[in-house]
């Protein structure tokens, strides 16, 4: 099997798991993977996670033209902003998962640490979460929002939409994407309790072990 056929069905499988899960419903959350040519395979707008076909993913190539498969998420600009900024990355996964909703809703999220460092894996996993403001599905000032980040952030929340992670590669991502969800469900669990955080100096041992950014 080729890299990409691999890829291709690396992609349909995560996609199937984190659909199986409860993450994403509907024909909602979008993936994009870069390929050994410097394209990408995109998921098609309008499909399931659940039952994606490798052979329809929607692939660009280096130039960002798309050459094969049915028509892109529509939320593209997204995902190239992500790739544009963070030069490293190799995908990007974006859902509409429940916790990570209801927190981008809350007046006292932080936006520019939007998901608490309730643990050690939150801060080595995720790192800072930006909250972006509300944008229509598709619209490129949201990715503009993302290049105005210039590059700190690996992922943000969209206010009453949903998050977006990129990371190296797509299990990294997806993984990436799971402890921002989880972490955000404990965080809607513990509102109100009283439950303290890691401090600024536990996260800093965290970061200085694994040799993290954290700004």
């Amino acid at each position: 099997m080729s890299a990409e056929a691999r890829l291709r069905e690396d992609i349909c499988h995560w996609a199937k798991s984190m659909f199986d899960r409860g993450l994403t419903g509907g024909a909602s959350g979008n993936i994009s993977a870069r390929a050994e040519d410097g394209g990408l395979l995109v998921t098609p707008t309008g499909h399931s996670f659940g039952r994606l076909d490798p052979a329809r993913l929607s692939r660009f190539d280096a130039a960002g033209t798309l050459i094969s498969g049915d028509p892109p998420t529509k939320e593209m600009p997204l995902h190239s902003a992500f790739y544009e900024t963070r030069k490293a990355a190799g995908a990007v996964v974006h859902l509409h998962s429940t916790h990570s909703v209801a927190l981008s809703m809350l007046p006292e999220t932080d936006p520019d640490n939007a998901v608490p460092p309730l643990t050690a894996y939150a801060v080595m996993r995720v790192g800072k979460v930006a909250l972006l403001p509300f944008f229509v599905p598709g619209d490129a000032a949201m990715a503009d929002a993302i290049r105005g980040l210039a590059g700190r952030r690996s992922s943000v929340l969209l206010a009453n939409h949903g998050p977006v992670v990129a990371a190296h590669d797509l299990e990294a991502a997806v993984f990436a994407m799971e402890e921002l969800e989880e972490t955000a469900r404990l965080a809607m669990l513990l509102r109100g309790t009283g439950a303290v955080p890691l401090t600024e100096a536990q996260i800093g041992q965290v970061v200085r072990k694994f040799e993290l950014d954290w700004d």
